[in-house]
């Protein structure tokens, strides 16, 4: 990793040359912050060399990533989803302009492949044979998915609530899945022992600190996509904090090497039943742990494990926090779909609905840009999907009964 010196804690600000550390800060536990030279990055890649560049995945930004120079990467192209125009729903809601920043287009369906992709290549730089993850669907998915893909074994340890079409997503990938009886947090206290005890390779949010670096690619594609400029404002939900924190941090790359001229806020949407981040944020700025419970699985985290992260971002980039209820979100996934095309599950469409709350509210302003992140497939979770729709017609083949039914 040559253009990386070393790395800092988030908490206690110490700071570690590279192969000192494997995961996290050995001082305090606290979450690490990969650092870089930015001098010698600039004399590798600039934005011409990426506007002729034909790899469009996220590995097109390749010297702003923490791997060595000849690592092997997953075979699946993960990365540089589309960037859609919205220009309906902005004309609805009064906006300078809406985008839908598309990750459920990924391989394994969701913004989790970025991380997962990026820990398979360094499970293998450090040798190991077998990667795991605590999950909450998503990113179990997209590691196991990225270890099929190199012949890898994984080992997943998800809550026994975890929507079924998750579980055997991980299951199709041949993962050993260990359905957890607890909670998410829970889930990720075991896997954490299991790998210490097994020498598992550890891929889990807030405790690899590579994690955010692989997030951090949707941030430049973002950033690409609109030629070097940037939104207003990006909307994202928010569990662990690890895509928010990922996303700021991807932008203060740019910004440090001069390829953007102003960040974005960055605006972070959780659900009202788990809801630590935002209570803070718009608070004491104490993260205070709860039991979460909310229909949004993807970002149903009482207790996140990268928090301050989480918050600097937030708090930093001046956009803030908003919480939204079940039902909010529930409405939001076909809303958002009818007007767009795009399909998001619950944790993903949490962010489209923070955006209509705000704007309506009249804290996003008329004149802004704004972005919105989907995180994942609106087909990981049917059933609640289900919900905001009702059921289908039912008729006999008959098209007279059609037409009785129509009018």
């Amino acid at each position: 990793m040559q253009n990386v010196p070393g790395f800092k804690c988030n908490e206690c600000a110490r700071s570690f040359s590279v192969g000192e550390i494997e995961y996290a800060c050995p001082a305090c536990g606290g979450n690490l912050d990969v650092l870089y030279d930015y001098e010698r990055i600039g004399k590798q890649v600039n934005k011409a060399a990426l506007a002729a560049d034909r790899n469009f995945t996220m590995w097109r930004y390749r010297a702003l990533l923490p791997v060595e120079h000849a690592s092997p990467t997953p075979p699946l192209a993960v990365g540089w989803t589309p960037l859609y125009d919205a220009p309906m729903l902005a004309a609805e809601f009064g906006v300078r302009q809406l985008l839908i920043k598309d990750d459920g287009r990924n391989p394994t369906a969701s913004y989790k492949d970025r991380p997962s992709a990026l820990a398979v290549v360094k499970a293998r730089e450090a040798g190991a044979s077998v990667a795991t993850t605590a999950s909450s669907g998503n990113a179990g998915a997209a590691l196991a998915g990225m270890c099929a893909s190199v012949g890898m074994k994984s080992v997943i340890f998800v809550p026994a609530t975890t929507p079924a079409a998750k579980v055997a997503q991980l299951q199709i990938y041949g993962a050993t899945v260990a359905l957890v009886e607890g909670s998410y947090e829970q889930a990720c206290e075991l896997c954490l022992a299991a790998s210490e005890r097994f020498g598992w390779y550890q891929r889990t949010t807030g405790y690899n600190p590579y994690t955010a670096e692989g997030k951090k690619t949707a941030a430049f594609e973002i950033a690409e996509q609109l030629n070097w400029q940037v939104p207003d404002r990006i909307l994202v939900g928010v569990g662990d904090g690890n895509i928010i924190g990922g996303l700021w941090k991807g932008f203060c790359d740019l910004k440090q090497l001069g390829w953007i001229d102003r960040l974005p806020k960055l605006t972070g949407v959780q659900a009202a039943g788990a809801s630590p981040l935002v209570d803070a944020v718009n608070g004491d700025g104490v993260i205070r742990p709860v039991e979460g419970r909310t229909v949004a699985d993807g970002i149903n985290v009482g207790d996140p494990r990268d928090g301050t992260r989480a918050m600097r971002a937030m708090r930093d980039s001046g956009g803030g926090a908003v919480k939204v209820s079940d039902d909010e979100i529930i409405a939001a996934i076909p809303r958002l779909a009818r007007a767009t095309g795009v399909f998001a599950e619950p944790g993903a469409a949490a962010a489209f609905a923070g955006f209509v709350k705000l704007r309506e509210s009249g804290a996003i302003k008329s004149d802004e840009s704004v972005a919105i992140v989907i995180t994942g497939s609106g087909l990981k979770d049917i059933n609640t999907a289900r919900r905001a729709v009702g059921e289908p017609l039912r008729i006999q083949p008959d098209i007279a009964e059609l037409d009785r039914l129509l009018s």
